[in-house]
């Protein structure tokens, strides 16, 4: 077989070397962690097995890092069983910045218990224990782990596929069931934490024993690691859970059901807010809105495929009339509809047609948090019909409107991933190829850089993912833009082409803030709840220093509401400064005190939040400066 990499001459070797022998031959293994075969992340154990392009990974590298961290998931369970024999082990993945380990035990660990556990994986990693692979029988290692009294190991390797084989890493006094890959020794973590440990389902099913999970995170120095740990304190502060109560915009009760938002109404203010404006530039955009119902018959969910590729994300299905409906979890089925009410021509495309609206998906209880993972919610959705040439022109409007609306609600910085054709698609080579390339053709129009996801597409067609950074430099799938071949031929769509036959439209997917829940959560952390001027649910509140400044505070509070300004009046019996810590709790942008000085000079005393006292204005030049901050367009840096 024939390897290359970069940068050295071609090599010949006989299939089923190992990647650490291969980077040996090269001279290059000392100054590496791992290596990626043809963009698949592997340890030094992978055997190749065909001709391939291998990348090196180094030391200090991002995907070094990943080798890092499952490494140390290891390490602590480890240290786990070593200090708490009893506890039995489950599964220990990677997960966006750091990695976590699940146990049978039967209590909650305590922060004591951390402390204890980290310090044990201080002595494992200092003994810098290698990490080897062994290949194993199906008998051997259910008989292996079966002996060991680890149980929900030998329910995993009963899942797995026949042909597969199975793979333990050792490292010398423990090891444990995975497929990899792993840093070749316990001794290359050089710095992490502990940070947090919960309650969490056997495979996220609320019917399955609850585990006790403990996270964890690496990184290649303290100086990173200090970085992220002051991240995740800052998260805390910006936890929209908390911040959602403290500033009373919703609320999710088990009253209601797990997963499901009652908006109150400082929330409902900013949904409105938001939803005017996705309404209002959608229609400047050159789409129309429609509204479809909450329930369909079940066949519908049958036609799209629904029922076959998500059914477990479904509700059960309800019965009416002798008939079953689905509640439904997608709408793009009910666009579908009403574009087969007539017959369409080419001249009729594209058609742009966007929804608020609200779907239900069964999501385990084991993963709902707060509005970011819920069971009800409401799709900024739309869907493009077009004909393959309009692609590219389409997938730039698109891009443009996503990150016009992404700089207004203070977003500028999002990294774009291309995913391209999977093993199992639809459609032809050719319509992937030409659906792909129009994609890329719409980036580089507009000088966006991406990276690709090689084989991350749907089934149905290729797609653009955006991930927002907020301000504390966390990554949020948001936007998403898809091209779809499939349900156009699923459901028998057609157009009249200028050649008076019929053709196939294609179907492009696309939203811009993912959820309507989902995003307000994301804002209410990248604010920190402060939220700008224009999107707060109380702009400006008047607080009175006694009663008898109670009727000017009036006349400034009519004015200001007759130019919709969203004003409150503080006229309470209560002390001044009282009514300021009020309303700094609350991070309303404007507090106006009024006092005998400013209804003697018909003035306001303007207090902002997060800054000093301003001077003293006249109502008007209070409103002339408001006025600039009361457009999108103006929305400001956050620090």
């Amino acid at each position: 077989m024939k390897i290359n990499i970069k940068g050295t001459e071609e090599k010949k070797f006989s299939p089923g070397l190992s990647v650490g022998d291969i980077l040996d031959s090269f001279g290059i293994k000392e100054k590496c962690i791992g290596a990626k075969v043809n963009g698949i992340l592997v340890d030094f154990w992978h055997n190749v097995e065909e001709d391939s392009d291998i990348e090196p990974v180094k030391n200090g590298s991002k995907d070094g890092l990943n080798l890092i961290r499952h490494t140390a998931a290891h390490v602590m369970a480890e240290a786990v069983q070593s200090l708490f024999p009893e506890a039995k082990v489950t599964i220990g993945p990677v997960i966006e910045n750091g990695f976590y380990y699940d146990y049978d035990f039967p209590r909650g660990f305590n922060p004591e218990d951390l402390e204890k556990i980290e310090e044990k994986m201080g002595e494992i990693i200092k003994e810098n224990k290698p990490l080897t692979r062994k290949i194993i029988s199906r008998e051997e290692a259910i008989e292996l782990f079966t002996k060991n009294g680890e149980s929900y190991k030998v329910e995993i390797i009963e899942d797995l596929p026949d042909a597969e084989n199975i793979t333990l890493y050792d490292q010398e006094t423990w090891y444990d069931l995975c497929r990899g890959p792993h840093a070749p020794s316990t001794g290359l973590i050089k710095s992490f934490k502990l940070t947090s440990s919960a309650g969490a389902y056997w495979r996220g099913n609320e019917n399955n024993p609850m585990l006790q999970r403990i996270y964890g995170t690496a990184f290649w120095d303290r100086k990173e690691l200090k970085k992220h740990l002051n991240q995740l304190e800052e998260a805390k502060k910006r936890d929209h859970r908390k911040l959602g109560k403290e500033l009373d915009l919703f609320s999710i009760q088990d009253e209601i059901g797990p997963g499901l938002v009652l908006w109150h109404p400082r929330g409902s203010k900013i949904r409105k807010i938001t939803e005017d404006f996705w309404r209002e530039e959608h229609e400047k955009a050159g789409y129309e809105l429609v509204y479809t119902p909450h329930v369909a018959k079940l066949d519908l969910w049958k036609i799209s495929g629904h029922t076959d590729f998500y059914s477990e994300n479904m509700f059960s299905p309800m019965e009416l009339d002798n008939q079953e409906y689905q509640i439904k979890p997608m709408n793009c089925p009910f666009h579908i509809m009403i574009y087969k009410t007539k017959i369409r021509s080419y001249r009729d495309l594209p058609l742009r047609w966007g929804e608020l609206g609200t779907v239900y998906r069964y999501e385990r209880s084991g993963v709902l948090h707060g509005l970011l993972r819920v069971r009800g919610f409401s799709q900024d959705d739309a869907h493009i019909f077009c004909m393959p040439e309009q692609i590219e022109s389409e997938v730039l409007g698109v891009m443009n409107l996503t990150t016009s609306f992404l700089k207004t609600f203070g977003f500028n910085d999002y990294e774009i991933y291309l995913s391209t054709r999977p093993k199992k698609f639809v459609g032809s080579e050719e319509d992937w190829e030409r659906a792909t390339n129009a994609i890329k053709d719409a980036l580089a129009s507009l000088g966006l850089d991406y990276e690709i996801d090689e084989g991350g597409g749907a089934f149905y067609g290729p797609k653009i993912d955006l991930k927002i950074k907020d301000v504390i430099g966390r990554s949020w799938q948001c936007s998403t833009v898809q091209v779809d071949f499939n349900l156009p031929k699923r459901f028998d769509m057609s157009f009249v082409g200028d050649d008076n036959a019929r053709h196939t439209p294609i179907m492009i997917h696309r939203a811009i803030f993912g959820s309507i829940e989902r995003f307000f959560g994301i804002l209410i952390e990248h604010y920190g709840g402060a939220f700008p001027f224009w999107l707060s649910p109380e702009q400006i509140r008047i607080a009175t220093v006694a009663d008898e400044h109670d009727n000017y505070a009036s006349e400034v509070y009519e004015k200001l509401k007759a130019l919709n300004f969203r004003v409150e009046k503080d006229f309470r019996n209560e002390k001044l400064g009282y009514k300021v810590r009020e309303a700094q709790l609350l991070k309303i942008p404007y507090l106006l005190v009024i006092g005998t000085n400013e209804m003697e000079s018909g003035s306001v005393a303007p207090r902002k939040y997060g800054s000093d006292s301003l001077d003293a204005m006249s109502v008007d030049e209070f409103i002339d400066m408001i006025k600039k901050e009361n457009n999108p367009s103006n929305t400001p840096e956050v620090d």
